[in-house]
Protein backbone atom coordinates (compact mmCIF):
# COMPACT_ATOMS: atom_id res chain seq x y z
CA UNK A 1 0.00 0.00 0.00
CA UNK A 2 1.79 3.25 -0.83
CA UNK A 3 1.75 5.56 1.86
CA UNK A 4 2.74 9.70 1.63
CA UNK A 5 4.96 10.79 4.56
CA UNK A 6 6.50 13.63 2.60
CA UNK A 7 5.14 16.69 2.14
CA UNK A 8 7.21 19.36 2.55
CA UNK A 9 6.61 22.41 1.21
CA UNK A 10 9.16 23.91 -1.41
CA UNK A 11 9.01 27.36 -2.91
CA UNK A 12 5.43 27.29 -2.52
CA UNK A 13 4.92 24.19 -4.07
CA UNK A 14 4.59 20.59 -2.60
CA UNK A 15 7.90 17.76 -2.76
CA UNK A 16 5.36 14.90 -3.67
CA UNK A 17 5.37 11.72 -2.85
CA UNK A 18 9.51 12.03 -2.54
CA UNK A 19 9.22 8.93 -0.34
CA UNK A 20 7.51 7.03 -3.37
CA UNK A 21 10.21 8.22 -5.84
CA UNK A 22 8.19 10.74 -7.87
CA UNK A 23 9.88 13.46 -9.47
CA UNK A 24 7.28 15.65 -9.94
CA UNK A 25 9.78 18.20 -11.87
CA UNK A 26 11.08 15.51 -14.19
CA UNK A 27 7.16 14.69 -15.10
CA UNK A 28 6.29 18.61 -15.03
CA UNK A 29 9.28 18.76 -17.75
CA UNK A 30 7.98 15.94 -20.00
CA UNK A 31 4.47 17.32 -19.77
CA UNK A 32 5.31 20.95 -20.83
CA UNK A 33 6.57 19.12 -23.73
CA UNK A 34 3.94 17.26 -24.69
CA UNK A 35 4.40 13.68 -23.74
CA UNK A 36 2.50 11.29 -22.87
CA UNK A 37 3.35 10.40 -18.86
CA UNK A 38 3.04 6.34 -17.88
CA UNK A 39 0.19 4.86 -16.56
CA UNK A 40 1.96 4.49 -13.06
CA UNK A 41 2.67 7.94 -13.01
CA UNK A 42 -0.55 8.71 -13.79
CA UNK A 43 -2.15 6.67 -11.23
CA UNK A 44 0.38 8.23 -8.82
CA UNK A 45 -1.15 11.80 -9.76
CA UNK A 46 -4.57 11.04 -9.47
CA UNK A 47 -3.66 9.61 -5.99
CA UNK A 48 -2.48 13.19 -4.96
CA UNK A 49 -4.63 15.05 -6.90
CA UNK A 50 -7.84 13.49 -4.73
CA UNK A 51 -5.92 13.95 -1.57
CA UNK A 52 -5.35 17.99 -2.24
CA UNK A 53 -9.00 18.09 -4.08
CA UNK A 54 -10.95 16.51 -0.97
CA UNK A 55 -9.00 18.79 1.07
CA UNK A 56 -10.78 21.83 -0.48
CA UNK A 57 -14.37 23.05 0.07
CA UNK A 58 -17.44 22.93 -2.82
CA UNK A 59 -16.51 27.18 -3.18
CA UNK A 60 -13.27 28.30 -3.35
CA UNK A 61 -12.31 32.04 -1.57
CA UNK A 62 -9.41 33.69 -3.73
CA UNK A 63 -7.39 36.59 -3.45
CA UNK A 64 -6.83 39.16 -6.42
CA UNK A 65 -4.51 39.09 -8.49
CA UNK A 66 -5.68 36.49 -10.04
CA UNK A 67 -5.85 35.35 -14.22
CA UNK A 68 -8.91 33.19 -15.09
CA UNK A 69 -9.02 30.61 -17.50
CA UNK A 70 -12.28 29.83 -19.59
CA UNK A 71 -12.03 26.04 -21.84
CA UNK A 72 -9.25 25.04 -23.26
CA UNK A 73 -10.89 21.47 -24.35
CA UNK A 74 -7.85 19.37 -25.19
CA UNK A 75 -6.19 21.86 -27.09
CA UNK A 76 -2.57 21.82 -25.31
CA UNK A 77 -0.68 23.89 -27.84
CA UNK A 78 -3.01 26.55 -27.11
CA UNK A 79 -2.29 25.98 -23.47
CA UNK A 80 1.14 26.65 -23.83
CA UNK A 81 0.38 29.65 -25.50
CA UNK A 82 -1.73 30.75 -22.73
CA UNK A 83 0.99 30.11 -20.23
CA UNK A 84 3.09 32.86 -22.55
CA UNK A 85 0.30 34.83 -22.72
CA UNK A 86 -0.91 35.31 -19.29
CA UNK A 87 2.80 34.83 -17.23
CA UNK A 88 4.47 31.63 -16.18
CA UNK A 89 4.03 29.90 -13.06
CA UNK A 90 4.52 29.96 -10.20
CA UNK A 91 4.49 34.26 -10.75
CA UNK A 92 0.86 34.29 -11.29
CA UNK A 93 -2.19 32.61 -9.21
CA UNK A 94 -4.59 31.42 -11.92
CA UNK A 95 -8.36 29.57 -11.64
CA UNK A 96 -9.11 27.61 -14.54
CA UNK A 97 -13.43 27.42 -14.62
CA UNK A 98 -13.28 23.77 -16.47
CA UNK A 99 -14.06 21.74 -19.43
CA UNK A 100 -10.02 20.73 -20.42
CA UNK A 101 -11.09 18.29 -21.69
CA UNK A 102 -12.93 16.63 -25.17
CA UNK A 103 -12.82 17.68 -28.69
CA UNK A 104 -9.81 18.76 -28.96
CA UNK A 105 -7.12 16.00 -30.24
CA UNK A 106 -4.86 16.17 -26.65
CA UNK A 107 -7.02 16.20 -24.07
CA UNK A 108 -4.79 13.51 -22.22
CA UNK A 109 -1.59 16.33 -22.43
CA UNK A 110 -3.90 19.09 -21.47
CA UNK A 111 -5.29 17.51 -18.13
CA UNK A 112 -2.21 15.85 -17.49
CA UNK A 113 0.03 19.41 -17.53
CA UNK A 114 -2.93 20.73 -15.65
CA UNK A 115 -2.73 18.10 -12.80
CA UNK A 116 0.90 17.85 -12.16
CA UNK A 117 1.04 22.23 -11.65
CA UNK A 118 -2.09 22.27 -9.05
CA UNK A 119 0.31 19.57 -7.65
CA UNK A 120 3.44 21.52 -7.37
CA UNK A 121 1.79 25.36 -6.84
CA UNK A 122 -1.64 24.02 -5.14
CA UNK A 123 -2.17 27.74 -3.54
CA UNK A 124 -1.27 29.11 -6.64
CA UNK A 125 -3.45 26.98 -9.31
CA UNK A 126 -7.10 26.31 -8.49
CA UNK A 127 -9.18 24.33 -10.53
CA UNK A 128 -12.96 24.24 -11.20
CA UNK A 129 -15.34 21.34 -12.32
CA UNK A 130 -16.53 21.85 -15.98
CA UNK A 131 -20.04 20.10 -17.33
CA UNK A 132 -17.21 17.77 -19.53
CA UNK A 133 -15.43 16.73 -16.47
CA UNK A 134 -17.69 13.42 -16.23
CA UNK A 135 -17.62 9.80 -17.43
CA UNK A 136 -20.88 10.38 -19.67
CA UNK A 137 -19.71 13.48 -21.40
CA UNK A 138 -16.07 12.66 -21.93
CA UNK A 139 -17.22 9.35 -23.54
CA UNK A 140 -19.03 10.85 -26.19
CA UNK A 141 -17.02 13.73 -27.18
CA UNK A 142 -13.28 12.75 -26.95
CA UNK A 143 -11.28 11.86 -23.78
CA UNK A 144 -12.13 8.12 -23.42
CA UNK A 145 -11.71 7.32 -27.13
CA UNK A 146 -8.38 9.50 -27.20
CA UNK A 147 -7.48 7.42 -23.68
CA UNK A 148 -7.68 3.92 -25.81
CA UNK A 149 -6.18 5.65 -29.13
CA UNK A 150 -2.54 6.67 -26.59
CA UNK A 151 -2.87 3.85 -23.85
CA UNK A 152 -4.69 0.77 -25.58
CA UNK A 153 -7.31 0.76 -22.66
CA UNK A 154 -9.16 2.87 -20.57
CA UNK A 155 -7.42 3.26 -17.04
CA UNK A 156 -5.88 6.69 -17.65
CA UNK A 157 -9.85 7.73 -18.66
CA UNK A 158 -10.73 5.54 -15.26
CA UNK A 159 -8.35 7.28 -13.21
CA UNK A 160 -9.08 11.16 -14.70
CA UNK A 161 -12.53 10.63 -14.43
CA UNK A 162 -12.73 9.56 -11.22
CA UNK A 163 -11.04 11.93 -9.89
CA UNK A 164 -13.12 14.48 -12.03
CA UNK A 165 -15.65 13.66 -9.00
CA UNK A 166 -13.40 15.77 -6.43
CA UNK A 167 -12.64 19.06 -7.96
CA UNK A 168 -14.54 21.93 -6.67
CA UNK A 169 -17.28 23.57 -8.34
CA UNK A 170 -17.25 27.15 -8.13
CA UNK A 171 -15.25 29.93 -6.48
CA UNK A 172 -15.63 33.72 -4.76
CA UNK A 173 -12.76 36.32 -5.80
CA UNK A 174 -12.24 39.08 -2.88
CA UNK A 175 -15.51 38.54 -1.76
CA UNK A 176 -17.04 40.60 -5.28
CA UNK A 177 -16.64 38.02 -8.11
CA UNK A 178 -18.58 34.73 -8.00
CA UNK A 179 -16.85 32.53 -10.54
CA UNK A 180 -18.60 29.11 -12.19
CA UNK A 181 -18.34 27.05 -15.54
CA UNK A 182 -21.75 27.50 -16.56
CA UNK A 183 -24.65 29.40 -14.83
CA UNK A 184 -27.08 29.83 -11.86
CA UNK A 185 -30.12 27.72 -10.84
CA UNK A 186 -33.57 28.17 -10.42
CA UNK A 187 -33.21 25.96 -7.23
CA UNK A 188 -29.99 28.43 -5.48
CA UNK A 189 -30.32 31.56 -4.39
CA UNK A 190 -27.27 32.19 -1.86
CA UNK A 191 -23.61 31.00 -2.13
CA UNK A 192 -23.88 29.22 1.08
CA UNK A 193 -26.57 26.74 -0.85
CA UNK A 194 -23.83 25.72 -3.37
CA UNK A 195 -21.55 25.06 -0.27
CA UNK A 196 -23.72 22.51 0.94
CA UNK A 197 -23.89 20.51 -2.50
CA UNK A 198 -22.53 17.01 -2.38
CA UNK A 199 -19.82 17.10 -4.99
CA UNK A 200 -18.00 13.95 -4.80
CA UNK A 201 -19.89 12.15 -7.84
CA UNK A 202 -20.61 12.12 -11.55
CA UNK A 203 -22.81 15.29 -12.48
CA UNK A 204 -26.24 15.10 -12.63
CA UNK A 205 -28.60 14.80 -15.47
CA UNK A 206 -30.97 17.91 -13.55
CA UNK A 207 -31.03 19.73 -10.17
CA UNK A 208 -28.59 22.65 -8.87
CA UNK A 209 -24.93 20.64 -9.11
CA UNK A 210 -26.09 20.37 -13.14
CA UNK A 211 -27.39 23.65 -13.25
CA UNK A 212 -23.85 25.45 -12.38
CA UNK A 213 -21.97 22.92 -14.81
CA UNK A 214 -24.43 23.97 -18.00
CA UNK A 215 -26.80 27.14 -17.91
CA UNK A 216 -26.12 29.79 -20.17
CA UNK A 217 -27.11 33.80 -19.77
CA UNK A 218 -29.39 34.95 -21.98
CA UNK A 219 -29.71 38.65 -22.97
CA UNK A 220 -32.90 38.48 -24.70
CA UNK A 221 -35.71 36.69 -22.29
CA UNK A 222 -35.58 37.49 -18.43
CA UNK A 223 -36.33 34.70 -15.46
CA UNK A 224 -35.67 30.69 -16.17
CA UNK A 225 -35.81 29.64 -19.45
CA UNK A 226 -35.80 26.13 -20.98
CA UNK A 227 -31.78 25.61 -22.35
CA UNK A 228 -31.28 24.35 -26.11
CA UNK A 229 -28.12 21.92 -24.36
CA UNK A 230 -30.77 19.68 -23.40
CA UNK A 231 -29.09 20.63 -19.41
CA UNK A 232 -29.44 23.56 -16.89
CA UNK A 233 -31.65 26.72 -17.68
CA UNK A 234 -30.82 29.84 -19.75
CA UNK A 235 -30.81 33.17 -17.10
CA UNK A 236 -31.75 36.73 -17.67
CA UNK A 237 -30.45 39.79 -16.42
CA UNK A 238 -32.95 39.94 -13.42
CA UNK A 239 -31.85 36.47 -12.46
CA UNK A 240 -28.26 37.73 -12.16
CA UNK A 241 -29.27 41.55 -10.21
CA UNK A 242 -31.11 38.58 -7.70
CA UNK A 243 -28.13 36.68 -7.28
CA UNK A 244 -25.73 39.43 -6.92
CA UNK A 245 -27.63 41.54 -4.78
CA UNK A 246 -28.46 38.41 -2.11
CA UNK A 247 -25.09 37.35 -2.03
CA UNK A 248 -22.89 40.69 -1.58
CA UNK A 249 -21.10 40.42 -4.79
CA UNK A 250 -20.82 42.65 -8.15
CA UNK A 251 -20.00 40.34 -10.71
CA UNK A 252 -20.39 36.71 -12.19
CA UNK A 253 -17.40 35.07 -14.10
CA UNK A 254 -17.90 32.26 -16.12
CA UNK A 255 -16.96 30.26 -19.06
CA UNK A 256 -19.05 27.53 -21.09
CA UNK A 257 -19.72 29.21 -24.43
CA UNK A 258 -17.63 30.17 -27.39
CA UNK A 259 -17.03 33.67 -27.79
CA UNK A 260 -15.87 34.51 -30.95
CA UNK A 261 -14.04 37.64 -29.81
CA UNK A 262 -12.27 35.37 -26.78
CA UNK A 263 -14.51 37.44 -24.21
CA UNK A 264 -18.22 38.76 -23.56
CA UNK A 265 -19.44 41.36 -21.41
CA UNK A 266 -23.01 41.79 -20.57
CA UNK A 267 -25.96 42.81 -18.35
CA UNK A 268 -24.26 46.05 -17.83
CA UNK A 269 -20.99 44.99 -16.59
CA UNK A 270 -22.16 42.56 -14.43
CA UNK A 271 -21.23 39.18 -16.20
CA UNK A 272 -17.91 38.13 -18.21
CA UNK A 273 -17.40 34.80 -20.70
CA UNK A 274 -13.98 33.70 -20.80
CA UNK A 275 -13.17 31.41 -23.20
CA UNK A 276 -9.81 30.33 -23.75
CA UNK A 277 -9.98 27.98 -26.38
CA UNK A 278 -8.60 29.92 -29.80
CA UNK A 279 -9.96 28.52 -33.44
CA UNK A 280 -12.06 26.10 -31.62
CA UNK A 281 -12.35 22.51 -33.22
CA UNK A 282 -9.63 23.80 -35.70
CA UNK A 283 -12.07 25.77 -37.59
CA UNK A 284 -14.06 28.60 -35.66
CA UNK A 285 -11.63 31.49 -36.24
CA UNK A 286 -12.18 32.55 -33.27
CA UNK A 287 -9.84 34.41 -30.61
CA UNK A 288 -9.85 33.54 -26.64
CA UNK A 289 -8.46 35.43 -23.93
CA UNK A 290 -7.55 35.14 -20.07
CA UNK A 291 -9.38 37.74 -17.88
CA UNK A 292 -6.59 38.98 -15.42
CA UNK A 293 -8.54 40.78 -11.89
CA UNK A 294 -5.99 42.68 -10.58
CA UNK A 295 -5.55 44.28 -6.71
CA UNK A 296 -8.04 46.88 -7.50
CA UNK A 297 -10.51 44.68 -8.47
CA UNK A 298 -10.40 46.19 -11.84
CA UNK A 299 -10.94 43.44 -14.72
CA UNK A 300 -9.08 43.32 -18.18
CA UNK A 301 -8.95 40.66 -21.05
CA UNK A 302 -5.50 39.37 -22.53
CA UNK A 303 -6.89 38.25 -26.06
CA UNK A 304 -4.61 35.68 -28.11
CA UNK A 305 -4.63 33.49 -30.67
CA UNK A 306 -4.09 30.02 -32.16
CA UNK A 307 -0.62 29.16 -31.70
CA UNK A 308 2.42 28.64 -34.16
CA UNK A 309 2.55 25.17 -33.41
CA UNK A 310 -1.06 24.38 -33.32
CA UNK A 311 -1.34 25.94 -36.67
CA UNK A 312 1.67 24.48 -38.24
CA UNK A 313 3.24 21.33 -36.69
CA UNK A 314 -0.45 19.64 -35.36
CA UNK A 315 -3.05 21.22 -38.09
CA UNK A 316 -3.73 18.27 -40.16
CA UNK A 317 -3.23 15.28 -37.97
CA UNK A 318 -5.67 17.31 -34.75
CA UNK A 319 -8.13 17.97 -37.44
CA UNK A 320 -8.65 14.52 -38.73
CA UNK A 321 -8.57 13.49 -35.06
CA UNK A 322 -10.93 16.03 -34.24
CA UNK A 323 -13.47 15.17 -36.78
CA UNK A 324 -13.34 11.15 -35.61
CA UNK A 325 -14.46 12.47 -32.15
CA UNK A 326 -16.52 15.16 -33.22
CA UNK A 327 -20.63 15.25 -33.02
CA UNK A 328 -23.26 17.27 -34.11
CA UNK A 329 -24.89 18.69 -30.64
CA UNK A 330 -23.24 21.42 -29.20
CA UNK A 331 -21.79 21.40 -25.49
Amino acid sequence: EMCIRDRRRVHGGIDILADMGFNIDYYLEKAMKGELLDELAIKVICLRLKEIFVQEPNVKKLSTPVTLVGDVHGQFFDLIELFRVGGELPFTNYLFLGDYVDRGAHSVEVITLLSLLKIKYPLRVTILRGNHETRAITQNYGFYMECQIKYGNTMVWELFTETFDYIPIAAVIDTSTFCVHGGLSPAIETIDEIAELDRLREIPHEGPFADLMWSDPDTEHQGFTLSQRGAGFMFGQDIVDKFLFINNVSHIARAHQVCMEGYEVIFKDKLSTVWSAPNYLYRFGNLASVLEIDENGSRSFNIFSESPEQRAKHAQQDKALTQALEKNYFI
